[in-house]
């Protein structure tokens, strides 16, 4: 089979690379797949060459440009150009701009992927169903809500007419099947992108991590203050890890916190982390903290923590706590925008030892019991699922029609 996947691809730095990248890595070494061509965004860095691993080529082709109008247009373009057997769309609801007209246009893509020959199966990463429109940074005018429910349904119901519509979590599932009666939803978990060897945490020092795009409802101020007070009753030497950059919303905003809190010492501020200097921020770190006040879908920080075996600290919120329940995953729980109850679930962690361990422990068998390569299983039975239904079709329409039979 011949793999299309519509996604941004390290180095680009667009939502969704890394889930991408993880996927293809397990992709090519499938013995059904001959090549995996990747329709992604244009940046001004060079993608890596054209590759072939165990007898799989891997192919980069950039032909869109994020907030371009027009980009559903190119990305049909080439998907029939590159005569794919099946196209996967990796995205959310902004993977093709944060201009509303360029987003939604985006969205497009799949349908006409479909009308085009080609089978579109997406991976949508959130729905709106579940989005907090105030705490994630969008808006609080309640008028303004409603109409972005109404554009998010139907939205929504333009990437339901996909082939396949996959979601990462069973809550997903029952919203769409009960409010747009879909039949074509496919649950596929996310995955832990990578289960290397578990490493224990460094006995030299205490970090602690965070990790994501900053600004909206990711926010480190409660954060940064809630070390401070950790230290204060510990008297332990904490080192505090701010990793990743602004979300696109909210530009500027990690450089208004530093200025901020400059008077606070040991918080480095690592911008940008190229994927391989992923591996180490884990493993240097004691445990990860996800200072959210809402959440958009699942958490591929919290399946990364899993697979170097740390543990995490986690707001008491909907999606984010049934993800944990439901994959094995286990956190110590604050309750958000508090910093007091972020400060003492940080203070459980960090004076027992043990206790940390054993959840990093049980946050790596999790990860173990869903990594990468299986889920590129799951992503391949449909992939065969929908050629054999198209080739089915295609051979249908050109058999030659047979006249009805007379006396």
């Amino acid at each position: 089979m011949k793999i299309g996947i519509v996604s941004p691809y390290p180095p680009s730095k667009g939502t969704l690379n890394e889930y991408a990248y993880h996927l293809v890595q397990n992709l090519k070494l499938k013995s059904d797949i001959e090549e995996v061509v990747i329709f992604t965004d244009k940046i001004d860095a060079q993608y890596p060459e054209d590759q072939e691993i165990a007898g799989c080529k891997v192919t980069i082709v950039p032909c869109w440009t994020f907030n371009d109008v027009f980009n559903f247009i190119r990305i049909v373009k080439y998907i029939k150009q590159y005569k794919v057997d099946v196209a996967l769309f990796n995205i959310q609801f902004l993977s093709f701009g944060d201009s509303k007209i360029a987003g939604a246009l985006g969205l497009l893509g799949p349908l006409l992927s479909r009308l085009a020959g080609v089978p579109a199966i997406t991976l949508l990463h959130n729905i709106t169903e579940t989005v907090d429109y105030a705490s994630a940074g969008i808006t609080t005018n309640k008028l303004v809500m409603k109409i972005y429910d109404f554009i998010g349904t139907l939205l929504t119901k333009l990437l339901l007419l996909s082939n396949v519509l996959a979601v990462t979590m069973p809550k997903y599932v029952h919203i769409l099947k009960k409010k747009y009666k879909a039949t074509n939803i496919a649950l596929i978990p996310h995955g832990a992108f990578e289960v290397p060897d578990l490493v224990p945490e460094s006995e030299d020092s205490l970090k602690v991590m965070t990790f994501g795009k900053f600004g909206t409802y990711k926010k480190v101020e409660d954060l940064i203050e809630a070390i401070v007070v950790v230290r204060e009753r510990t008297g332990k030497k904490i080192e505090l890890v701010i990793a990743g950059t602004d979300n696109p919303n909210v530009k500027g905003y990690l450089d208004g916190v530093q200025q901020k809190y400059a008077a606070v010492d040991d918080v480095t501020y690592t911008g940008y982390v190229e994927e391989e200097d992923v591996a180490g921020l884990f493993r240097d770190s004691s445990l990860v903290v996800f200072p959210y006040t809402s959440t958009t879908g699942s958490s591929g920080v919290l399946h990364q923590a899993g697979s170097y075996g740390r543990a995490v600290v986690l707001p008491n919120i909907g999606d984010l706590k049934e993800l944990i329940e439901e994959e094995g995953y286990v956190g110590e729980y604050f309750e958000p925008q508090d910093v007091e109850s972020l400060a003492l679930a940080i203070q459980n962690l960090i004076e027992d030892k043990a206790y940390r361990q054993h959840m990093g422990r049980q946050n790596y068998a999790a990860a173990v019991s869903l990594p990468m390569c299986d889920i590129a299983d799951w992503y391949l039975l449909h992939f065969k699922r929908m050629a054999k239904l198209h080739r089915t079709v295609e051979i249908a329409d050109k058999m030659p029609a047979v006249a009805p039979m007379t006396n």
